[in-house]
């Protein structure tokens, strides 16, 4: 099956497929890993031609609404995982921001907050971005502590390149 992953990792692409006897089959792909679990749903009872004509069309007429549902939840997974990530770093490594570095990160936070509630998911994806460029700076610092870490004590011929 499908290896479990920590939230907002997994990208799962699921087809539904109807058949003309009414035979459900709906298949799940990690993107990831290429791992792809399948499933064949029959009916307990038959339909007819025109039923299954009705939710073809059906399925057709709310495309759009799907796609903007789909777009939603997507910028809202996204948005829970870089509030998540950035409050991890912030824990580990805010000591690397003065006070008005993190007064600006915290309000693009509650600002992502804010926009994650409601339901356009431009404004998520534009807060999302906002709070990217809030924390560059941040992330930067982090790396550059992270590799002097690393490296300190050692001498450049000792490193493997």
């Amino acid at each position: 099956g499908i290896p479990p992953m920590v939230a907002g990792a997994a990208r799962i692409r699921v087809t539904f497929q109807v058949d003309a006897d009414g035979l459900l089959s709906v298949a799940a792909r990690e993107m990831s890993s290429g791992v792809e679990a399948s499933v064949l749903v029959k009916p307990s009872y038959g339909l007819s031609d025109d039923e299954i004509a009705q939710m073809l069309r059906s399925g057709v007429d709310h495309a759009s609404d799907d796609m903007m549902a789909r777009a939603l939840r997507e910028q809202q997974v996204e948005a829970d995982r870089v509030i998540e990530a950035t409050e991890h770093a912030l824990e580990k490594d805010g000591d690397l921001l003065d006070p008005s570095e993190r007064a600006a990160i915290d309000a693009a936070i509650d600002a992502l907050r804010s926009l994650r509630a409601g339901s356009d998911h431009r404004a998520i994806k534009a807060g999302i971005d906002a709070l990217g460029r809030a924390t560059d700076e941040f992330a930067a610092r982090r790396m550059d502590n992270s590799i002097r870490t690393v490296l300190a004590g050692h001498k450049v011929d000792e490193l493997e390149l």
